[in-house]
């Protein structure tokens, strides 16, 4: 699929003060992006979120979560605040858990309603493919999964497809970009996976789901939220 600059403005709402594309509008279409299918010929009509001015100051906390990991994520919200667009929904990568285990989590900030899928680490992150992240790095060429806040930024048309860049906020992921860290479907995140090896394949330190949830954290995250990745000793 070929997606000219045209089609990714309709798509993702940015440039010229867009609105980011979300909700119904951006559900409907999305499928047919990841299918390879063409866009529709009328323009997309973006329906997005209010932002909101803060997270609430005691939001409730989802039990599939562990309290210590949610705070941390909690923290690095309060933080980076001025540099999110929607502080509605944030993305929790618990890499505490093994790869076969659903550790990424889309928490309400709100509700506190949480949807939880795989994730795949970087191979860089476990040498030895024991389905277990070991260790996080930045550095340029490790191929391992790197550890802190990072923004959603844009999407665009790669190597596995339907893509979401990724911007890191904390000097434990400043090399994000550099190292083009991002969202991404790959055949070695799913569940056919666990059921042959017991554990998903490794990314080169990319957020790597498989199709299904690979929709639902685009769809639900979008451009401008937070993605919060750490590991509890």
């Amino acid at each position: 699929m070929n997606l000219d600059r045209r089609d990714m403005l309709r798509l993702v709402g940015v440039g010229g003060g867009a609105a980011i594309a979300s909700g119904a509008a951006f559900a409907a279409d999305l499928p047919a992006l990841l299918a390879g299918r063409p866009l529709p010929s009328e323009p997309l009509v973006p329906v997005a979120p209010a932002p909101l001015a803060a997270a609430p100051a005691v939001p409730p906390a989802p039990s599939a979560i562990d309290p210590q990991l949610l705070a941390r994520a909690r923290a690095a919200l309060d933080r980076h605040g001025p540099s999110l667009r929607y502080r509605d929904r944030i993305g929790i990568a618990d890499f505490s858990k093994a790869s076969r285990e659903a550790r990424f989590h889309i928490v309400d900030v709100a509700s506190g309603r949480v949807e939880s899928h795989r994730v795949a680490h970087g191979r860089g992150s476990d040498r030895g493919h024991t389905g277990w992240l070991e260790q996080f790095s930045n550095d340029v060429g490790s191929n391992a999964t790197s550890n802190g806040a990072y923004r959603t930024a844009d999407f665009y048309h790669g190597k596995y497809g339907l893509s979401m860049r990724l911007h890191g906020l904390d000097w434990t992921n400043s090399n994000a970009l550099e190292r083009a860290i991002v969202v991404h479907q790959a055949w070695y995140a799913e569940a056919d996976m666990i059921d042959v090896h017991g554990k998903l394949g490794r990314s080169e330190g990319c957020f790597a789901f498989a199709r299904d949830s690979h929709f639902e954290v685009m769809r639900t995250l979008g451009e401008g939220r937070m993605i919060y990745a750490d590991k509890l000793a």
